[in-house]
């Protein structure tokens, strides 16, 4: 079990010294230098992750472009996936330090961080934009929280059916132009719509109420 952080400075150096660095411990503020030729690497060694850990590797990267944090194996995958992902989007790389045999694993090599771009999460994004009317949630959230698409779709069916009462799906979508309308009603996720007959659909008291809450959007 790794007890201090002096603790990873030999399995550290010892890694670098295979890859051609001349290493030394504490030299100036960083707790490992590393030279090769006019290349300096710095390694900043702790016992995890924290923002000071973090804090520190930006400072060291106004000495040098390759910059490490190395901390000790093991831990939760999911937080050490997370660290090491802010590590790349900072230009920092890392370094994990088995205890049992000393063995270093890279993480992340330092770098301009160069993000990849997600076609699908785009489309969703936009698609959210598209189905949003105006722009309702204009300096922060209502009064009752975030407006979506989707909530403004229920409201335009909930609106519609308080002045018409019970009503087809398909009179629903025409009128109020929400494609979805009849999906809509019938999935009721906030509890304002009741089926009273195939394919017809009522407004709830708490449709009533949703009205009057969210009456600004």
């Amino acid at each position: 079990m790794t007890r201090k952080e002096s603790d990873l400075y030999p399995a550290v150096k010892a890694h670098l010294n295979r890859a051609g660095w001349t290493v030394k411990g504490e030299v100036g503020a960083a707790d490992v230098v590393a030279r090769r030729g006019e290349e300096v690497l710095v390694v900043e060694l702790k016992l995890g992750f924290s923002l000071a850990l973090f804090h520190q590797g930006l400072e060291r990267l106004g000495l040098t472009d390759l910059v490490y944090l190395a901390v000790p194996a093991g831990g939760k995958a999911k937080a050490l996936k997370a660290n090491v992902a802010l590590a790349r989007r900072l230009g920092l790389g890392v370094l994990t330090v088995r205890a049992r045999d000393g063995f270093v694993e890279v993480l992340a090599d330092p770098g301009p961080y160069a993000p990849r771009k997600s076609k699908k999460k785009k489309a969703r994004l936009l698609k959210a934009f598209d189905r949003l009317d105006g722009d309702p949630n204009a300096g922060g959230a209502t009064r009752h929280g975030l407006v979506t698409g989707y909530r403004q779709d229920a409201l335009k069916c909930a609106r519609f059916l308080a002045v018409h009462g019970p009503s087809k799906g398909s009179v629903v979508k025409n009128w109020t132009e929400v494609p979805q309308a009849t999906r809509i009603m019938a999935d009721d996720h906030y509890g304002w719509f009741r089926r009273v007959s195939k394919g017809i659909y009522a407004l709830t008291a708490a449709g009533e109420k949703g009205i009057a809450d969210w009456g600004d959007v």
